[in-house]
């Protein structure tokens, strides 16, 4: 509705800020309860930059941390989505959907026609998966150096069948 105010902003961010290292430190930790720690690939929160990884935040208006996602490019044409997370206290108000809509935005900008997904297979994995899955992202190969396990499920999706974003 118009003027009302935004609940958030999503921009690229410093992945070294304290809150953002905490962010991802929640998600990794997370993500190894889930998953066996061979077949996890969170990224630990030092190693952000060295994967090459552009991340985006999701803040309140007061500055709060809501979630973060990142982009790796894999190819001139090819992006990974990684490190997506959106904080507890804000899950289930549409923070990843936004989070998730820049990043697949930045990929267009890019001039990237595929962005790809690695995720888990484990129930606790559903509500990401339901999140991919209403962008148009449908179940695909292992792509880059990551190997098919009952523990991961791969994703992808055709951004130039989709233009203008189906998430929104």
């Amino acid at each position: 509705m118009a003027g009302e105010p935004t609940r958030w902003v999503v921009e690229r961010d410093d992945p070294t800020r304290d809150d953002i290292q905490h962010l991802v430190r929640t998600h990794r930790d997370w993500s190894l309860q889930q998953t066996p720690q061979e077949f996890s690939f969170s990224v630990e929160p030092h190693g952000i930059a060295d994967a090459g990884i552009t991340l985006y935040s999701a803040r309140s208006n007061s500055g709060a941390l809501l979630g973060v996602g990142g982009l790796r490019q894999l190819s001139d044409d090819h992006v990974e989505i990684k490190t997506m997370h959106t904080a507890e206290r804000a899950r289930g108000r549409g923070v990843g959907r936004a989070v998730l809509q820049a990043l697949l935005d930045d990929a267009r900008r890019r001039g990237c026609t595929r962005a790809s997904l690695e995720t888990g297979t484990g129930e606790s994995f559903r509500p990401a998966r339901h999140l991919y899955e209403s962008f148009g992202f449908h179940v695909g190969e292992a792509f880059g150096e990551y190997a098919s396990s009952e523990h991961n499920l791969f994703m992808t999706l055709d951004l130039s069948d989709t233009a203008r974003g189906s998430g929104v």
